[in-house]
């Protein structure tokens, strides 16, 4: 059962109840990312995310630890590209516990002096690490080329330069601008009386007014180029792909669809051609990356420096091809591989909380399980090619390599994806 309450400052609370469960999880959503900071502050949310559990007024760094772990719950949070979100996750009875500690980070945060310095650290060695791990790395590149160096473009993490120059001041001045009521969603779902969490949320939450306007930047401009950045690395990380749809798009079910049948899973197209029959790739698989105004439609591959080549060339022949040649029984397939991992999705609390605050971000409505399993099993055949069609454009393809590679090892394929 989904139910939508406002809080007395007109929060909205998204909320589902399920009396089967023993955990509650309980999440606030911030509408703030990446894609809205200046490059000059790139970074400045997730830094300001990992700063909220420095101490409150009332509790230090290590009371925050030691009262969670009390508890035998989860206290964390985690930054995209256009939001923050703060969650606390414990067993029904310790609720009340759970709410009061969220709250307390989340509004008497202090923001020691002494602990940005430490922190700068952390999340230098947070970027680091990502750099290190280039089957993630590459998809900070991809985002790079085919966004630019501003808004979706920039790294959720931020870059060394950005995270080096944060002042306190520019924390509160983040909160100022972003943190108020109408940018702020909440959600929670589990094991708990509707009644009784928002006289909880009232108390502990409803003296928040800041007021703030959530900002419209312009529509991002989706690049068509090839970017290659040369690295000795074991094997090379290859991005490929074309501008998707929003979030919100009426053909999302029908784009969830297409990456199914493409690359999502292990009887997919891609996976079948290049690593089953070829054994081109070991990691071989496409992807959704969908916003408020925009989206890209990708695919990642990892292989050899001798096969990069081979292996674009087969993912551009495996997308050229596919109007034509998708069958009814791919769809099928696909559609019921697809209602699975709907339901399985929402076997935890967790999921079903992060479920429903999407959709809330995103929609503006709750779209039930049934409804989104019946929305998938409406579509057709020809819905998919003519989508195909639309998106699949020789000019508007967008290619990064990161690994031993040069442009010149890519001679002859720029032209079909520039």
């Amino acid at each position: 059962m989904f139910i939508k309450e406002h809080l007395s400052n007109r929060i909205p609370v998204v909320m589902e109840p399920l009396k089967n469960m023993r955990s509650v999880a309980l999440g606030i959503w911030v509408k703030v990312g990446s894609r809205n900071e200046t490059p000059d502050k790139n970074g400045i949310s997730h830094f300001l995310e990992h700063m909220f559990f420095k101490g409150t007024d009332k509790r230090t760094a290590k009371d925050i630890a030691v009262e969670i772990d009390s508890l035998g719950g989860e206290l964390n949070a985690f930054t995209s590209k256009e939001s923050t979100t703060f969650y606390v996750k414990v067993l029904d009875e310790y609720i009340e516990k759970g709410i009061e500690l969220l709250s307390d980070v989340f509004l008497h945060s202090t923001f020691p002096e002494e602990d940005i310095g430490k922190e700068k650290g952390i999340v230098k060695e947070e970027i680091k690490m990502v750099e290190d791990t280039p089957d993630d790395y590459i998809h900070d590149l991809f985002n790079q080329t085919i966004w630019g160096h501003t808004g979706l473009g920039q790294p959720v993490l931020g870059r060394r330069e950005t995270v080096k120059s944060f002042t306190r001041e520019d924390l509160v001045s983040h909160i100022r601008r972003y943190y108020g009521t109408k940018d702020v969603v909440i959600s929670c779902a589990g094991n708990f009386e509707p009644e009784s969490l928002l006289v909880m949320l009232n108390k502990n939450l409803g003296s928040l007014r800041r007021g703030s306007e959530p900002e419209k930047g312009p529509l991002p401009n989706f690049k068509s180029k090839v970017e290659v950045y040369n690295k000795e690395l074991s094997e090379a990380h290859i991005c490929l792909g074309v501008e998707g749809i929003p979030q919100a798009s009426e053909e999302r079910y029908a784009l969830f669809v297409l990456n199914t049948i493409f690359g999502a899973g292990v009887s997919s197209r891609l996976f079948q051609e290049i690593r089953e029959k070829r054994g081109l790739a070991y990691s071989i698989y496409s992807f959704i990356a969908s916003y408020f105004d925009t989206g890209v439609w990708g695919v990642y591959a990892g292989a050899s420096r001798k096969r990069v080549r081979e292996v674009v060339e087969l993912i551009l022949k495996e997308m050229h091809g596919l109007k034509d040649t998708l069958t009814e029984t791919e769809l099928q397939r696909a559609k019921n591989h697809l209602k699975g991992n709907i339901i399985l999705g929402l076997e935890s609390t967790s999921s079903r909380m992060n479920n429903i605050a999407r959709q809330e971000i995103y929609y503006g409505r709750y779209y039930s399980p049934n409804e989104i399993m019946k929305e998938v099993d409406s579509i057709m055949l020809g819905h998919i090619k003519d989508l195909t069609e639309r998106l699949i454009k020789k000019e508007g393809l967008s290619l990064t390599v990161h690994g031993p590679v040069h442009e010149k090892d890519l001679k002859g394929i720029l032209s079909q994806v520039s």
